[in-house]
């Protein structure tokens, strides 16, 4: 049986570590710990690397640890996942402030990904959200359906 691809996008990775909401960290280690065993190929991306890239040097540190303990398949930003970002942005798809999570978006897009993991709820694991990415996604001739969901939702499939 082929396995399920799931993009873990950079919320995934930061909640294992987070404190200030006690039950996403639990329930994201459980989705972590249960993938050895999982139907799933796990992915990331450059774009997550860069968001890391980002954080407290402590942070980084572990998180990349964390990226490197369970190996993702690395995908890299290209021209036609830019082009994706652009539409997403000028439809509206997402504000211009969210060029990350709209970058996301366009890879798994591009890639032919089925599920987008993230604890974003408000940019990304979101039913309307998700309708007007596969909007955007039709009209650029990308007809894979696109499913954005949480952790807790992949541990229950």
């Amino acid at each position: 049986m082929k396995k399920l691809k799931l993009y873990l996008e950079t919320s995934v990775w930061n909640f294992y570590y987070a404190e200030e909401a006690p039950e996403k960290p639990a329930i994201t280690r459980q989705f972590f710990h249960s993938l050895p065993t999982s139907p799933f190929r796990i992915y990331a991306s450059d774009v997550v690397i860069d968001e890391i890239n980002r954080a407290a040097l402590d942070k980084r540190n572990q998180l990349l640890q964390l990226i490197d303990i369970y190996q993702p398949t690395m995908l890299i930003m290209n021209p036609a996942a830019d082009e994706l970002v652009n539409s997403y942005l000028a439809h509206q798809v997402l504000p211009a402030k969210s060029l990350y999570d709209a970058r996301h978006i366009a890879m798994v897009t591009v890639y032919e990904l089925e599920v987008i993991v993230s604890w974003n709820l408000r940019h990304l694991a979101n039913l309307n959200r998700q309708q007007k990415v596969q909007t955007v996604n039709l009209q650029n001739g990308y007809t894979k359906p696109l499913h954005m969901i949480t952790p807790m939702e992949v541990i229950n499939l």
